[in-house]
């Protein structure tokens, strides 16, 4: 599959994984609500209830930057049948106007952070690989 294909694929999710590893080494998966501006990859800590405001997602980049992100599509017709995966270097968002661009991006690209505008932390992913696989 082709970049330009699979920014395609990208561009018609509505979630996507994201995969760090915490200080240990283990994995820790997480759906996440996401945009793409250019060659990075944005997403952001939203209203929705959480255990702990300290999430490990967000302790885990700090300790090690490097994630993935899995977009994928299954269906009974394993004809149809697709995955991308971009792999690059996560960092929080730490500019405020930067953080609020972020964020307008997302509330374009989801009504309901229209209606609760998520208040961060927002965390950008500089897109460094992209891989894919398509069944067609």
């Amino acid at each position: 599959m082709d970049a330009p294909a699979m920014r395609r694929r990208i561009s018609e999710m509505p979630v996507a994984r994201l995969a760090t590893v915490d200080a240990t080494g283990r994995p820790h998966i997480v759906p996440i609500c996401f945009v793409i501006d250019g060659d990075t990859l944005y997403f952001a800590i939203d209203a929705k209830p959480k255990r702990t405001p300290d999430l490990k997602r967000l302790r885990n980049i700090a300790a090690h930057p490097a994630v993935s992100v899995l977009f994928d599509h299954y269906e009974d017709n394993w004809s149809r049948l697709w995955w991308v995966r971009v792999d690059g270097t996560a960092h929080r968002v730490d500019d405020a106007a930067d953080a609020d661009r972020a964020i307008d991006l997302l509330v374009g690209r989801y009504p309901q952070y229209a209606r609760a505008r998520p208040g961060g932390p927002v965390v950008a992913i500089s897109i460094e690989r992209m891989s894919g696989w398509s069944s067609a």
